[in-house]
């Protein structure tokens, strides 16, 4: 049911914007997320952001390995010591675990700030490819046909090819 009204609020848009855009008007259309996956810029930044997740990762997993441990450690001592040693024990693992999530949530922050410091100009640079393709070749408008968004029909020209040699790639 949301697909069909995204689709209906895309089809009444595209005919309302036609409807305002004379004859004269030229249209292409690109698919931007095709474009940014075969850009050796962004095969570079996902390689340094999947080796900054394995580090992030083991650094966790290491973690959670402590925390296995002491947690045996603790439940076999646990005959042995006093039931206010053995509360401390527990408060001090619920310490451990509280600090692990916090550094999942660290983590997976710090994760999403990298991947914008690194896209962001890597996307900046497509759009500037793609708006000199465009302005070269006399198109006013250029519509992004990447899969999932409202384009219905795309028999325009299609700009992937030359903002690719604009690239150089």
């Amino acid at each position: 049911m949301k697909n069909v009204k995204k689709i209906a609020v895309a089809l009444v848009l595209f005919v309302a914007a036609t409807g305002f855009v004379n004859a004269q008007s030229k249209v292409a259309h690109i698919n931007v997320q095709q474009l940014l996956s075969e850009m050796p810029e962004m095969k570079a930044a996902q390689a340094e952001l999947k080796k900054l997740q394995e580090t992030y990762r083991a650094d966790i997993e290491s973690s959670m390995t402590e925390l296995k441990n002491k947690y045996t450690q603790y439940s076999n001592e646990a005959t042995s010591k006093s039931e206010e040693e053995n509360q401390k024990r527990a408060v001090e693992l619920q310490g451990y675990e509280k600090n692990i999530q916090e550094a999942e949530q660290a983590a997976l922050q710090e994760m999403q700030k990298k991947q914008q410091e690194l896209f962001a100009p890597i996307s900046d640079k497509a759009k500037a490819a793609i708006e000199k393709v465009a302005a070269a070749q006399g198109y006013d408008y250029v519509v992004d046909a990447s899969p999932g968004l409202s384009l219905i029909v795309a028999k325009g020209k299609d700009l992937l090819p030359d903002v690719k040699q604009e690239l150089g790639f």
